[in-house]
């Protein structure tokens, strides 16, 4: 559910306030997801049960017949492993960087599955233009490796976009937000479009909302199985 307010002239403090007023206040969220992968040399379909305890922990299967991945996310670590690989990874955030081609934490990819901006917007002095009838906010002191800019939503002040661009290493990361659902006085991205592109690599990560809830009960249990061989980065 998206309505149609038209972006009119606003403050960077006041768009910020509203997109930071509009962060998820659920404990929890338990999700069903279809997703597709490509990366040029592996393209897969797959269901994700994604599980997540806000601040605490983010947890996913993904499915096609059998179990195809498991994997926990906390703020110190990063586990994973593949029953059809027979490997496992147990350690910090290299794997996702790995895969997205960019540092992150667990904060900023709590926030990319809710549609909320990877950095605090309040820490920098935001510069405010609209484009394509979002609000774009890019730091006016931009980092020294990258440049990051977040495209709001003039009706929910949710994420429709938002981009982090390493020019010098030609690396960029796209994540798009088509669509949001209004659950239980909450918007939530019911589309995600993960773009992450490198001089000679590009993934593509789509996420469609099947079904969610909030405020459940949920199992976050963890364990590699015994026997299967460790990923090293």
């Amino acid at each position: 559910m998206d309505t149609d307010n038209i972006a009119k002239e606003m403050s960077a403090k006041k768009v910020i306030r509203k997109h930071i007023s509009s962060d998820f206040d659920k404990e929890s969220v338990d999700a069903k997801l279809k997703a597709n992968f490509n990366d040029g040399k592996i393209k897969q379909n797959i269901s994700v049960n994604l599980k997540m305890i806000k601040d605490e922990v983010i947890w996913l299967k993904g499915t096609k017949f059998i179990n195809v991945f498991k994997a926990k996310i906390t703020p110190t670590s990063v586990k994973f492993y593949s029953p059809i690989a027979k490997v496992y990874f147990d350690g910090n955030f290299e794997l996702l960087k790995d895969l997205l081609g960019v540092d992150i934490n667990f904060n900023q990819l709590q926030n990319l599955f809710l549609g909320q901006s990877l950095i605090n917007l309040k820490e920098d002095k935001q510069n405010i233009d609209i484009e394509n009838n979002s609000y774009v906010l890019s730091p006016e002191n931009q980092q020294q490796l990258f440049d990051i800019f977040f495209f709001i939503n003039p009706s929910h002040f949710k994420l429709d976009k938002q981009s982090v661009v390493n020019s010098l290493k030609e690396q960029r990361l796209d994540i798009l937000y088509s669509s949001y659902n209004f659950i239980d006085n909450v918007y939530f991205p019911s589309e995600i479009k993960i773009i992450a592109k490198e001089p000679k690599k590009v993934t593509n990560i789509d996420f469609v909302l099947k079904s969610v809830e909030f405020n459940t009960d949920v199992d976050v249990s963890f364990s590699i199985p015994k026997g299967y061989k460790q990923i090293k980065l």
